[in-house]
């Protein structure tokens, strides 16, 4: 019996034919374009998040007041850490948002493949969507959401991610790397549900094909807009008890104990703190995220 042999050159085309198709699997780009999009909304809207940061972890008593604005938070930052201190902390934001993005979007990918094939989600599908994603990415990302968390808030000296992962390794144990688990999840699922369920929803309820399809774009972006404002107004608590876990870590051992130490401090309001510069941090981003995400995958031919 003889057996054919093929020639290296048609088994090397072979070799490459397969890495092209791994390269161009459609949860990788679903990954890379995720990725891209959550680089330029990042980049854009770290001043907001760091004004919010600053907000929920302010005392009560400054200036006498017990009330410090968002305005006026920002010319201090201005003043105090010059204009480029707006973008402190943006180091861990890249690091936890270009991969992060990325896996929330190709696992919401894989995951309406799987469940969905090629038809649209209703609404309660949209919620389990979202919430199931972003807790993948969530966790995966979460020791670089505390490094974050800290470096916003002006109180830690670090002077690198990985060197601020390391110290709060070695000085808190691999508790302190996924302290605010559970109010990061609260916050995060709950956001991405509501989100993806009003988009989805607000998209259908818009006759885009009576718009012109250079329209798409602003259309989809206002419709993210709307989604964003909704989902950050019912996530707010939970954001802020995730800031006040994170940065202190030794003094919370449970979700409970930091609930009643800012409603302590400061009263029900305390609970919303931060709430408007997070509300137009988060609907921007989010907006412009899916904007960006649902037109590179349009021109890479898939069905975001």
């Amino acid at each position: 019996m003889i057996q054919e042999t093929r020639p290296p050159l048609l088994q090397g085309q072979d070799v490459g034919d397969k890495m092209e198709t791994l390269m161009m699997h459609p949860v990788l780009k679903a990954f890379v374009c995720g990725s891209i999009s959550g680089t330029c909304s990042t980049l854009l809207f770290q001043p907001l998040d760091l004004l919010k940061t600053r907000l929920q972890t302010l005392q009560p008593s400054i200036n006498g007041s017990g009330h410090v604005g968002m305005v006026a938070l920002f010319i201090r930052v201005v003043r105090t850490e010059s204009f480029l201190g707006l973008w402190k902390g943006v180091s861990p934001s890249f690091a936890r948002c270009i991969p992060g993005v990325g896996i929330y979007f190709s696992t919401l990918y894989k995951m309406k493949q799987y469940f969905l094939s090629d038809r649209s989600p209703t609404a309660l599908e949209s919620v389990f969507l979202g919430i199931s994603s972003r807790t993948v990415a969530g966790v995966c990302m979460l020791p670089i959401t505390v490094v974050k968390t800290r470096y916003e808030s002006g109180k830690y000296g670090y002077e690198s991610v990985y060197g601020a992962l390391r110290n709060i390794y070695r000085t808190e144990g691999a508790r302190g790397l996924f302290c605010g688990l559970t109010a990061t999840l609260l916050r995060d699922a709950p956001f991405s549900g509501i989100y993806l369920m009003f988009y989805t929803q607000t998209k259908k309820v818009m006759p885009q094909d009576q718009f012109d399809p250079a329209l798409t774009p602003l259309v989809n972006f206002s419709c993210g807009i709307f989604a964003g404002i909704l989902a950050s107004l019912a996530t707010q608590p939970a954001d802020v008890i995730k800031t006040h876990m994170q940065l202190t870590s030794e003094k919370y051992h449970w979700i409970g104990q930091a609930i009643a130490s800012i409603f302590k401090d400061y009263g029900l309001v305390g609970f919303f703190r931060g709430g408007v510069p997070r509300a137009l941090r988060r609907t921007l981003m989010a907006a412009m995220a899916w904007t960006l995400y649902e037109q590179m995958m349009a021109k890479m031919g898939l069905k975001s």
